[in-house]
């Protein structure tokens, strides 16, 4: 039994990351489940020998005086630095990103907008915060039950401590967070399921030599593409030449299913009508939950007599900040009220 109130949060994505760090600063203990081999959530890579691909968030702004700090600290530490592609849109104006671009306006509010990266992958921030972190990795957490005023959570059927939890924060999309609600709180359960989530078909290319693009990175506003990047572009990257290419969300809803093989030859016949050459291999990733269709602006939902909590992008506004800036509203919740 820790001395400490001890607490659970399912979901090692930033949003997680960020609320049991701050938990954990706070004099709470925190324990934090993913059901991945790593954490990060959304802000991936795929590595293989000699090459790597950030496959989810592609890059992340920085507008909340708060997360500007944090972001400084993760400079600081050699986990994230900006980057500045040569930035191109394709077929008309600046289109919405799909799916993990991040976009979010064409500048800051106080000048050109700036775009952050993790280095030397996009995974480095999460990495630098789960650094100090108790974290269980490869465990899908599939129930959770309050018995005896204490949280009990089950992997595969069997619970992860026998003395349970004195409150649970489910920091994971809102699709999976609704099975997870269905039987302890209804209401939130039916929040989460309230919540569209957007899929996303993500195609990693890698190359042998450097292409001659005219562009590092470029908005598509026709066809089946919505966002290129030369990977190896960003600061910090080494091994050989990488390409990303997400599909747009409504193309990706309609061909979901489809064999990675019959989902890349299409995307791939997309690229070279924009220039862009057969790669010497590719790498295909199918993300079901990409992006919510319309982010609530709540931050987090906290149920203090019932010690039971949600963050996430979804709940503030969607992109990297807001899942950060969710984590540590659920946290300055929880501590108020402990």
């Amino acid at each position: 039994m820790f001395e400490k109130p001890h607490f659970a949060v399912v979901g090692a994505g930033l949003a997680g990351l960020s609320c049991a760090t701050a938990l954990q600063q706070g004099g709470l203990a925190a324990t934090v489940f993913d059901k991945s081999r790593g954490p990060a959530g959304r802000m991936s890579t795929r590595r293989g020998e000699g090459w790597q691909c950030d496959h989810g968030a592609q890059y992340f702004t920085a507008r909340d005086p708060a997360f500007r700090a944090e972001v400084a600290r993760w400079q600081q530490a050699g986990a994230a630095a900006l980057w500045t592609p040569r930035l191109q849109v394709l077929g008309g104006a600046m289109a919405r990103p799909s799916g993990a671009a991040g976009e979010g306006g064409a500048a800051g509010r106080d000048g050109p907008l700036e775009r952050f990266v993790g280095t030397p992958r996009m995974t480095a921030p999460a990495t630098l915060l789960a650094a100090g972190l108790r974290l269980h990795c490869g465990m899908a957490v599939d129930a959770i039950e309050r018995e005896g005023g204490r949280w009990h959570l089950s992997v595969a059927g069997a619970r992860t401590c026998a003395d349970g939890y004195d409150g649970v924060l489910l920091a994971v999309p809102a699709p999976q967070a609704a099975p997870l609600l269905a039987a302890v709180a209804p209401e939130l359960a039916a929040l989460a399921a309230a919540a569209e989530m957007l899929p996303g078909w993500a195609l990693m290319l890698r190359y042998d030599a450097p292409q001659q693009m005219p562009f590092d990175a470029a908005f598509v506003n026709q066809g089946p593409l919505r966002w290129i990047a030369r990977d190896s572009s960003k600061p910090g990257r080494h091994g050989a030449e990488s390409w990303l290419l997400h599909a747009s969300e409504e193309w990706s809803a309609q061909h979901l299913e489809l064999d990675e093989e019959v989902a890349a030859e299409l995307l791939l016949a997309e690229f070279a009508r924009l220039g862009g050459a057969a790669p010497a291999a590719w790498s295909a990733h199918r993300w079901r939950y990409a992006r919510t269709l319309a982010a609530q602006d709540a931050g987090c939902v906290w149920l203090a007599d019932a010690a039971l909590g949600l963050c996430g992008d979804w709940l503030h506004g969607g992109k990297v900040e807001g899942a950060w800036l969710s984590g540590q509203a659920l946290a300055a919740r929880v501590l108020a009220a402990r």
